[in-house]
């Protein structure tokens, strides 16, 4: 009899946004048929990823932090006879992969965000101590090409149809550490996401750092892609992040009022409610048209949901472009929202644009921004007690007998129910929620619903 081989221990931590989440995903797909499996644990890894994220500062300085303490696992295992690969993936390691070999020596290999279907052959060249151990390449065809089948974690699955982007806002990193926008071709799209719902998956968020720029061979456009999603039986909803407003056509607008599989929440950001302040950050809209976009979207589909980003004190807001985003937020009313103080990136125009300012405004500001951003949220989910909302179940709650799962408005809901299972939608009624989710009780199918 062959003895067992105990599987490496794999460790993965993300930061930032969702794509990095499916990449982490994926980067597991990569290495489970080289004998890797999770852990949730760093110190007895035998592997090491840490996958970043380069929008901000502290996000940067946190993964060189996080460097240090893994410097301290890899030594202690490294005194037991036991060897610690640590790797750096991301946007951090595209941008900052040479600074990186040389700042953290422990590091043993960097692979950006379009080279990680390569961390096999990465891997083994570290064991060896031969060959490259910074891969950069921007080869996104090939990435999915290269990629195997997936494994989804539930009943829920993001979907990556596009990455890179072309529209070069002037604080964003993303076209210099994902490259120009590439589309996948829908044929390949399609292919897994009928893979995702023959494992189980019912919702799909399609994914990509500009999404609704999607141009992919064999589609007539994002929404065409979108129409075709919902057609594949086992898939009951669909999302789609991040969007732009540049790329909202009238064809996807018409689409969230005549698709009913395609969830009425949608991620749409403004990034300032300042026309001038979005000119200077390259936005390549004004707020006029965000606002026509919105009236739009709620002519197409009334119970529609909104979130958005914002970014406080770029270089030259004064408290009059301040103010602007403040009415914004008052008059369109947002369901959440993400929120930062503008972080100055090297290599971006705005990082050498005039009037930066002072850290102690932004903080003032972005406290007053939040504060009505958070309310709005609260009132959002307030208003859902009483109703009755489709609820996907997702799994098991903490309690016995306890239920969570996803509202359509992307809410956590827990409800006490024994008999649903992960992937069934069942009628939940809503009695209570807080800041970030709600609670309910199944409602019974036989009783008229007020």
């Amino acid at each position: 009899m062959t003895e067992a081989r105990t599987p490496k221990q794999l460790f993965i931590e993300t930061y930032g946004c969702q794509m990095n989440v499916y990449d982490s995903e994926r980067m597991r797909d990569v290495l489970a048929p080289f004998g890797y499996a999770l852990t949730d644990r760093p110190d007895d890894a035998d592997l090491v990823i840490l996958n970043t994220c380069h929008i901000r500062e502290k996000a940067t300085e946190k993964v060189y932090s996080e460097i240090g303490r893994l410097r301290e696992h890899k030594t202690r295992r490294a005194d037991e006879g036991k060897v610690t690969t640590i790797a750096i993936a991301g946007c951090v390691a595209q941008a900052e992969g040479e600074e990186i070999m040389r700042r953290a020596p422990t590091v043993d290999l960097v692979v950006g965000p379009q080279a990680y279907h390569k961390l096999p052959e990465l891997i083994a060249r570290a064991a060896r101590k031969t060959g490259e151990r910074l891969l950069a390449d921007f080869t996104a065809q090939e990435k999915f090409d290269a990629l195997p089948a997936r494994s989804p974690d539930g009943v829920t699955a993001f979907l990556s149809i596009q990455e890179g982007c072309d529209k070069f806002c002037t604080f964003c990193v993303v076209p210099y550490t994902r490259g120009a926008e590439f589309s996948r071709p829908a044929a390949a799209v399609l292919a897994e996401a009928r893979s995702l719902a023959d494992k189980g998956v019912r919702e799909v968020t399609v994914l990509g750092q500009n999404v609704n720029a999607y141009h992919g061979e064999g589609a007539e456009g994002f929404a065409d892609l979108l129409r075709r999603l919902a057609q594949i039986e086992g898939i009951e909803r669909l999302r789609y992040t991040t969007s732009h407003p540049v790329e909202m056509t009238d064809a996807l607008i018409a689409l969230h009022g005549e698709e009913p599989k395609l969830m009425p929440y949608l991620h749409l950001p403004v990034q300032s409610g300042s026309d001038r302040i979005l000119k200077a950050m390259n936005r390549k809209h004004d707020v006029v048209r965000y606002r026509q976009i919105v009236d739009q979207l709620r002519a197409a589909r009334p119970d529609i949901a909104l979130s958005t980003d914002f970014i406080v004190g770029f270089p030259g807001e004064t408290e009059k472009d301040f103010d602007a985003t403040l009415r914004l937020v008052a008059d369109i009313g947002f369901a959440s929202a993400f929120s930062f103080k503008y972080s100055s990136r090297p290599g971006t125009p705005a990082a050498v644009m005039a009037g930066h300012v002072e850290e102690s405004v932004k903080a003032e500001r972005l406290a007053r921004l939040q504060a009505v951003l958070s309310s709005q949220q609260r009132a959002f989910n307030a208003a859902q007690e009483g109703k009755s909302l489709p609820v996907l179940v997702t799994g098991e709650g903490r309690k016995s007998g306890q239920k969570h799962g996803r509202s359509p408005y992307l809410q956590a809901v827990h409800f006490e129910d024994s008999e649903a299972g992960a992937g069934d939608i069942v009628d939940v009624r809503i009695v209570g929620s807080s800041q970030n989710s709600l609670t309910g009780v199944r409602v019974d199918s036989t009783l008229e619903v007020a």
